[in-house]
């Protein structure tokens, strides 16, 4: 004996009913993973230190006071020039490490914490087909992940306008975007953080799905995200570093130029999906397989 459980099946298959009403298509909703999902301390806890960094950061600046040009210009010396400047910023030092541990948290936690606890097999044995199972936590962490992304330049905005005023964006190169083109470019900005979350998010699914440690999944998509930025420092790898994960994660500063420049982004969109699709496929195939034993 194995301890499999299979939980009604592997498949999906639409329409399934037993004389007693049963419908495969009713098995797990959305609304209940998603409210399970908020109630989570992890979330609160996620969500509470995204939407308070704004406010830290505006109070740093107040307290220091503007900064001061020191060698190349960059998007912090602009930090205060405005609202849309600070989001910028906040979404610079957030996307390499602080908003890849919050996707991390949401796409790793979501099914290696029930196994943890014991409660998978209860899942499977409600009865929910594996592959529907793993579809509604997939959805709602992407969901979550996404969300966690987009709040932290939303705050910024807020936690900006209310310390620094509205205003164009000044580039650190010189220049000034106004506000409409600048909205414009920012939900391009936000759009491609999201895309470059994508492989992070699939790789702490996989390992989700392969182990019962929640941290050890978390842990695992970050610490690629930290070899990969160490791989990326070496440019004795030259050409081969354009495969990296990270490589592209701050391709979407092109878009500040006067000029969007979309090359590097595509490159990176294209890199991030494709290496996301096949960490998915393989989450997919490894939690179809595997024995649930807890």
């Amino acid at each position: 004996m194995n301890g499999r459980t299979d939980g009604g099946g592997d498949g999906d298959a639409a329409g399934t009913e037993t004389s007693h009403g049963y419908d495969v298509r009713h098995t797990l909703p959305l609304r209940v993973e998603v409210v399970r999902q908020f109630r989570r301390r992890r979330t609160l806890f996620a969500f509470g230190i995204l939407l308070v960094l704004p406010w830290i950061l505006v109070a740093a600046f107040k307290i220091g006071g503007d900064p001061g040009q020191d060698g190349v210009p960059g998007l912090v010396d602009v930090a205060t020039s405005s609202a849309l400047n600070f989001a910028l910023f906040a979404l610079f030092v957030s996307v390499g490490f602080l908003l890849v541990v919050a996707v991390a948290l949401f796409c790793g936690d979501t099914v290696a914490s029930e196994a943890g606890w014991s409660s998978l097999r209860y899942l499977l044995a409600a009865p929910v087909p594996r592959a529907r199972l793993l579809r509604q936590k997939l959805i709602v962490a992407l969901g979550y992940a996404a969300v966690a992304v987009v709040s932290l330049p939303a705050m910024a905005l807020v936690a900006g306008t209310v310390g620094f005023g509205w205003g164009s964006v000044e580039l650190p190169t010189g220049g000034q975007v106004p506000v409409g083109t600048a909205l414009g470019r920012m939900g391009i900005i936000v759009a491609y953080a999201l895309i470059g979350q994508l492989v992070v998010a699939a790789l702490a699914f996989l390992l989700s799905v392969t182990t019962d440690s929640p941290l050890g999944a978390v842990g695992g998509a970050v610490g690629l995200v930290i070899v990969s930025n160490i791989l990326d420092a070496v440019t004795a790898l030259g050409s081969w570093r354009d495969f990296l994960p990270t490589h592209w994660m701050y391709s979407w500063m092109d878009a500040l130029q006067p000029q969007i420049q979309w090359t590097g982004m595509a490159k990176g969109a294209s890199i991030s999906i494709a290496y996301a699709a096949v960490l998915f496929a393989l989450a997919f195939r490894r939690f179809r397989t595997r024995d649930v034993v807890s």
